[in-house]
């Protein structure tokens, strides 16, 4: 009896595996079946279960891109259970971004960004539809104008003042011979600006506890969605969350967000107290344009709510910070290495501002050879060598290859602003190929696209593209930079790290020696 019963389980554990197993072949026959004689990407072979995981290594901006070799310009990618497809030449970004723009607007969301539902409030990843569109309105036409960025124009000065002050204070208690680590005044200084231009508040004061505890959990964010997630590759894993990268970020938005919301009701009961006692005036920051706002069409929310603004204070962070202090130390780092192209820069930023004068905005425009090693810069060192992940709304027919909906796709910029076909000696440092060049990172040069191009572009640009060459131009005049004393210049680690952003894997760390007026 004992036995029978035992052959009776064994029996039905038989039929279920068996029955599962053939349905999950009658499955990969029909999607096979569904796609049969439609021509598909070329792909690399891949392992069962794993795909190409395997393919991409620790730097898969790196090996992806040379895919392109064997496979061409479009690669199609199985990552675990993931269909991918990535684009890796310019001519391949040109037809995304000209003629199928709004069939790959969608995006990606991963487990880390729903915390929270951070990705539903947000303008970087919510869906495609009003409320994105809203939002995008605020930042072109309210936000991120020549206007309103001209009127903060002194908050970014004192804010790189600041920095400036504190890299000397630093440099003068170093041991000699030791340097500074550049990226972290940068990323201090750029949290600290977007803390005042969007809250009216120094965040990087030490004397500040909920600036100290916001700066954390904002860190906390940028290093957990920076991880590669078994979640996002195998979405049936989600709900053991067996890295723990959920519960983490969970922890740091809820934090964050309990921070920003009481920001948030401390601005809405100063302006109540300032409406009573009649104008008081004060400079208008970006959270002011976001409490002002009132819809104007039918199916527009009349005002922003309390969650969506909080979630847009935090992403104004995340975009911000890590992205400008990671294109600074890239840019210096490049600089270090040819003491030529350093003295030129140096010899510039003197003659326009003049010895005993600061780099002002005004300026930047004046400056040609300092607008070259920006664009340099990013077009070797984009931030986010693979943009935000999008994704296909329907299937679709690009470049003659079948696509099916939802597939992820990468636009690949690291590789495109390598594009042989592009760019001679690609992967050569040289700013001077932009000087009386008309190509631009605006979005309609598709060879250089480090914030993208299309719908889904950063509308952070304008902003960007003041402090990028406001940080680095006061960066080269007010210090002449050497290398550690037992570093060669041209010996200078020149390894990424794949995160949130692409960052040196060692940091830099340079010698600031205050140039004398």
């Amino acid at each position: 009896m004992i036995q029978n019963r035992a052959t009776m389980k064994f029996n039905w554990t038989f039929v279920l595996v068996s029955f599962i197993t053939l349905f999950c072949i009658i499955l990969i026959r029909r999607k096979k079946a569904a796609t049969a004689g439609k021509r598909q990407p070329p792909a690399p072979p891949g392992w069962p279960v794993f795909g190409n995981l395997f393919n991409l290594g620790s730097m898969p901006h790196r090996t992806v891109a040379g895919l392109a070799t064997e496979y061409g310009p479009v690669v199609r990618l199985k990552l675990g259970s993931v269909n991918t497809v990535a684009i890796l030449s310019a001519k391949a970004a040109t037809e995304l971004f000209k003629n199928h723009d709004l069939t790959f607007v969608e995006r990606t969301i991963t487990e880390t960004s729903k915390s929270h539902d951070y990705d539903k409030s947000s303008l970087a990843l919510a869906p495609y539809g009003m409320y994105w569109r809203v939002l995008r309105k605020i930042c072109t036409v309210e936000m991120l104008v020549a206007k309103r960025i001209n009127e903060s124009t002194a908050v970014r000065r004192k804010c790189v003042d600041n920095m400036l002050d504190w890299i000397e204070i630093e440099s003068n208690s170093a041991k000699v011979g030791k340097g500074v680590h550049v990226a972290k005044f940068v990323f201090l200084a750029s949290f600290n600006l977007l803390g005042n231009l969007m809250l009216s508040r120094d965040l990087a004061n030490p004397d500040s506890k909920l600036g100290s505890e916001f700066f954390t959990s904002m860190l906390g964010l940028m290093e957990w969605g920076g991880h590669p997630n078994i979640s996002d590759l195998y979405p049936w894993l989600k709900r053991f969350d067996l890295q723990g990268l959920k519960a983490k970020m969970d922890r740091d938005v809820g934090k964050a967000i309990d921070i920003a919301t009481g920001w948030v009701k401390e601005r809405v009961e100063q302006r109540a107290k300032e409406a009573e006692q009649g104008h008081v005036e004060r400079r208008k920051d970006f959270l002011d344009v976001l409490l002002d706002y009132e819809g104007t069409g039918k199916d527009e929310p009349e005002k922003m709510s309390e969650r969506d603004i909080t979630i847009f204070i935090l992403e104004i962070f995340l975009a911000g910070s890590e992205t400008t202090s990671s294109t600074i130390e890239w840019a210096l780092t490049e600089l270090l290495r040819c003491h030529e192209r350093m003295v030129r820069a140096k010899d510039e930023l003197a003659s326009v501002i003049g010895p005993n004068q600061k780099l002002d905005e005004s300026s930047i425009d004046k400056l040609p050879y300092l607008q070259a090693i920006i664009k340099e810069t990013l077009r070797l060192h984009a931030p986010i060598p693979f943009l935000v992940p999008r994704k296909a709304r329907h299937d679709t027919n690009f470049m003659g290859y079948h696509i099916t909906k939802d597939t992820q796709l990468f636009v690949n910029a690291w590789a495109i602003g390598r594009d042989p076909e592009c760019w001679e000696n690609p992967n050569s440092f040289e700013p001077e190929r932009f000087l009386g060049s008309t190509i631009d990172y605006k979005g309609q040069h598709f060879e250089l696209i480090p914030f993208g191009a299309g719908r889904r572009m950063c509308v952070g640009v304008p902003l960007a593209q003041r402090v990028l060459h406001l940080v680095l131009g006061s960066l080269i005049h007010e210090f002449d930079w050497e290398v550690e004393s037992h570093v060669k210049p041209e010996a200078l680690d020149m390894r990424d790290k794949m995160g949130i952003v692409v960052r040196k894997l060692e940091p830099l760390k340079a010698i600031p020696k205050k140039v004398k007026r």
